[in-house]
């Protein structure tokens, strides 16, 4: 375990009747005030457009006194990274993410950056995704191939970002999101955390506490499911 660790990781960064982000600001306040964050390096690689993407984070959180620097506009990103006061790896294609993170060269140092010298990081579904232990757990269509799904492990579980429940009265009667959940388990055995849109985790060190008005679902490595309240005490995951 490691009590450097400082993270946020929220289900999503867009929320009905929200702006972008906006739901989470008093989260990110919190989070960067604590270390007098300036400037946030943002980790664009989960979409396409990479300077329409930076743009958009600029937007949101420089109003609020942060600057926003893209990753994609450092010569040396990896040097950059070690500069960085807090990184944000933002949402979009988890696949494509973590592919462009192997192939910079990216996932070793963010880990030890992250856990061994308390780099703030904020993710955000995909972002969130791969701060995981792997990205089974996904969402996403996998439109590229990363050389594998063993991503950033700053948490020693899974996490299913957006996480919804199937309707009672829906006439769809294909696979419903808790059935490819209990899939995943049925091969690893490993518990899932899914996120509610608008919750989010806090990671400090060895606690783990859900943020949101709403309650996550965890799906256990036994095959059952439980429900906490906002503001569950969720270190124990970090055992799993």
């Amino acid at each position: 375990m490691s009590a450097a660790r400082n993270l946020l990781l929220l289900s999503s960064s867009r929320l009905h009747g929200h702006g972008y982000l906006e739901h989470a600001r008093h989260q990110l306040d919190e989070l960067f005030q604590a270390k007098n964050v300036k400037t946030v390096l943002f980790v664009p690689y989960a979409l396409r457009d990479h300077d329409k993407y930076t743009a958009t984070v600029r937007d949101a959180l420089q109003p609020w006194g942060y600057a926003v620097e893209g990753l994609h506009t450092q010569p040396d990103p990896a040097e950059a990274l070690r500069k960085a006061q807090a990184i944000f790896v933002g949402g979009g294609n988890t696949f494509v993410l973590l592919k462009q993170l192997y192939e910079l060269q990216l996932v070793e140092l963010i880990r030890e950056l992250v856990l061994k010298h308390g780099l703030i990081y904020v993710g955000s579904s995909a972002g969130t995704n791969v701060a995981t232990r792997s990205i089974h757990t996904t969402n996403d269509m996998p439109v590229q191939q990363p050389p594998s799904f063993e991503a950033l492990a700053l948490v020693s579980f899974n996490i299913n970002p957006h996480y919804l429940e199937t309707a009672a009265d829906t006439q769809h009667k294909g696979e419903t999101r808790d059935e490819r959940i209990e899939e995943f388990i049925a091969y690893h055995s490993r518990p899932v955390l899914g996120l509610r849109e608008g919750t989010s985790l806090r990671v400090q060190g060895n606690l783990v506490t859900l943020l949101g008005d709403r309650n996550a679902k965890l799906f256990k490595a036994d095959g059952s499911a439980v429900e906490y309240a906002p503001h569950a005490d969720l270190s124990f995951l970090l055992e799993s």
